[in-house]
């Protein structure tokens, strides 16, 4: 199968790491599921977002994915705990560039490649928006422009 490359899109190229083929997890980890899930409720408690999370869990703790072991994922801990966020992680990153670029470009009016960038990173706030809003994640009245997104 051969993959498209898109200009706009989130990731440029096509060499990606591939996910463990089996559904069940390694012989080697050494965790038991109440362990996991204590170690990302401690994690989430420090204020780190979930994506650098399960980074720790990888290359700290030896644990390469949460939902084999725990039956589900990092997101659905978090929610179980009340520490999830309240705007998905990537829409949320999405903003604060999108807020830098607006900086940006008040101080720097004739800079059109970022003028440019802006139009990029808006619409792919608005895609995701669309798409969380289908998936019930965002209610269907927000507004990421209501959002006040600090720096």
């Amino acid at each position: 199968m051969i993959q498209m490359v898109g200009k706009l899109a989130y990731m440029r190229g096509r060499s990606r790491s591939t996910r463990p083929v089996s559904k069940r997890a390694p012989g080697w980890v050494e965790y038991q599921p109440d362990e996991v899930k204590a170690l990302i409720i401690n994690l989430a408690r420090e204020g780190k977002p979930q994506s650098l999370i399960g980074n720790i869990l990888r290359d700290e703790h030896d644990i390469p994915l949460v939902k084999p072991i725990v039956g589900y994922g990092i997101q659905k801990v978090l929610e179980e705990a009340g520490l999830a966020p309240r705007i998905p992680e990537d829409i949320y990153n999405l903003m604060v560039k999108a807020t830098s670029l607006k900086r940006h470009l008040e101080r720097n009016r004739k800079d059109f490649h970022n003028k440019r960038s802006l139009q990029i990173t808006e619409s792919k706030i608005y895609a995701l928006t669309r798409y969380y809003k289908r998936k019930g994640a965002l209610p269907q009245d927000w507004n990421h422009r209501n959002e006040i997104v600090t720096i």
